[in-house]
């Protein structure tokens, strides 16, 4: 395969197809939209799209994970922590539970989508309306929706593969960091102007989106596109920290206690996956986990390999060895 044939695929096939011709596999690109590969070496072949999508693993794991219902379900029986919450199908449902939810902190999310689309993190609720927007938003995105407990913390991505976590990363929201000269929209022309930032996950980092999910998450703070922040002060874009959006990835790998690690393997486990992305909040990572400082907010069937590989910070975990080994070569 000819370097010219990996442009346009995505960063994580990318460097799986790399280290397959470093291991003398002979590769085949079947379907270059879908990312969708062929690995031969002698009688042994595997198919896979997206890097992570593999034959470990079955069909029925993907669509547990892909169903927050359903994953919440089998974490919890797993004794798991997961957040409290409620699944509801409509506004008026929703309505039905309110007292539930005003003056707290809580997550709407639609209950199947990716990469934080429909998803919103309310503050300290004091009206119904704020609710009942966030759910109908939400409900564009899928037929169901949960609302749960905002859980605090900070949010890492542990990246399981088989009976390990090879690597893990703490995702920081979308961000720029002020100089006193220019506005936040003119401090994100310029930090996208980073290689390292594109779009279509061809590239380590995505860029910056200013859209009116940003719009609206900078007047909660008084600020707007125009606003200059000071001298050296941080500017958080939105409240989710997904690498899709524009947020920075830091290492954590070497930083994490073990007994994390091993939650998130046994959560792999208990949906039956041998690849995925747990998304963990941890309120102190020097502190063993018990009952209430931790939850599992999610867990992803097709993790990116690119991230932990290229983070923003940190050091290249190489990743898709540990997806050739699981495989067998």
């Amino acid at each position: 395969m000819k370097q010219e044939d990996l442009m346009g695929l995505e960063l994580s096939t990318q460097i799986l197809i790399n280290e397959a011709i470093n291991r003398e596999i002979e590769v085949e690109l079947i379907d270059k939209n879908e990312n969708f590969i062929r690995l031969r070496k002698g009688n042994h072949v595997e198919y896979i799209k997206q890097a992570t999508k593999t034959s470990a693993d079955t069909y029925i794991s993907s669509l547990i994970m892909e169903n927050k219902v359903v994953t919440k379900l089998v974490l919890e029986e797993n004794e798991i922590n997961v957040p409290k919450g409620i699944s509801v199908e409509s506004v008026e449902e929703a309505e039905k539970h309110i007292e539930m939810f005003l003056n707290r902190d809580i997550v709407v999310k639609p209950k199947s989508t990716n990469f934080g689309e429909g998803v919103f993190i309310l503050k300290n609720i004091q009206s119904a309306h704020i609710l009942t927007d966030a759910v109908e938003h939400a409900l564009r995105y899928d037929d169901s929706v949960l609302i749960e407990e905002f859980v605090s913390g900070k949010e890492y991505r542990f990246l399981v593969i088989g009976n390990e976590v090879p690597a893990i990363l703490h995702r920081v929201p979308a961000n720029v960091v002020g100089d006193g000269k220019h506005s936040i929209k003119e401090l994100v022309d310029i930090k996208n102007q980073d290689p390292l930032r594109g779009k279509g996950y061809v590239t380590p980092l995505e860029k910056i989106n200013l859209s009116k999910v940003e719009e609206d998450y900078l007047a909660l703070g008084e600020r707007h596109f125009q606003t200059i922040p000071k001298e050296n002060e941080i500017v958080y874009l939105r409240e989710n920290s997904n690498i899709s959006t524009g947020g920075d990835s830091i290492d954590f790998t070497d930083d994490i206690l073990d007994e994390y690690k091993q939650i998130a393997i046994k959560a792999a486990k208990s949906v039956g996956a041998k690849i995925c992305g747990a998304d963990i909040i941890i309120k102190n990572i020097n502190e063993k986990p018990n009952a209430s400082n931790y939850s599992i907010i999610e867990l992803n069937f097709n993790p990116a390999l690119h991230i932990h590989d290229f983070p923003y910070q940190g050091q290249n975990r190489h990743v898709e060895k540990k997806v050739l080994d699981l495989l067998g070569y």
